[in-house]
């Protein structure tokens, strides 16, 4: 499991955007799937999109469908999180995952219990 990395994390106005990073070390990086998770203070953790590492098929949490977009770079092991349209509801802390064990389907794609390893979370704040 490689140790995960977020950075691009800050504050922003709300209709403002921004682009998260995750970077994982170590080579070769071939997980099952890559996630992006969020949580507010007081709330669960909440899905918010997710990659299958091997057709690069995206999927989305209703909140942000629309709004977010999730790429990666298999050169750079490394995927993206691009948040527009900004909203105060959007303010967390954005968490990158992987899945090492288990190949997803789109039902299980979205838990949090299908990743194995996570980054230390970067805080996303909207206000004005």
């Amino acid at each position: 499991q490689a140790p995960l990395v977020e950075s691009g994390g800050g504050l922003v106005q709300p209709g403002g955007s921004l682009r998260l990073s995750c970077s994982a070390s170590g080579s070769p990086f071939t997980p099952y799937s890559m996630a992006w998770f969020r949580q507010a203070p007081g709330k669960d953790r909440e899905f918010v999109a997710a990659i299958r590492w091997a057709d690069n098929n995206v999927f989305y949490g209703n909140s942000v469908k629309g709004r977010f977009t999730m790429s990666r770079d298999k050169a750079k092991n490394a995927v993206y999180l691009y948040l527009n349209s900004l909203e105060p509801e959007d303010t967390a802390v954005y968490y990158c995952a992987g899945n090492s064990r288990l190949r997803p389907i789109a039902s299980t794609i979205k838990l949090r219990e299908t990743y194995d390893y996570w980054g230390q979370g970067t805080q996303v704040t909207v206000s004005s």
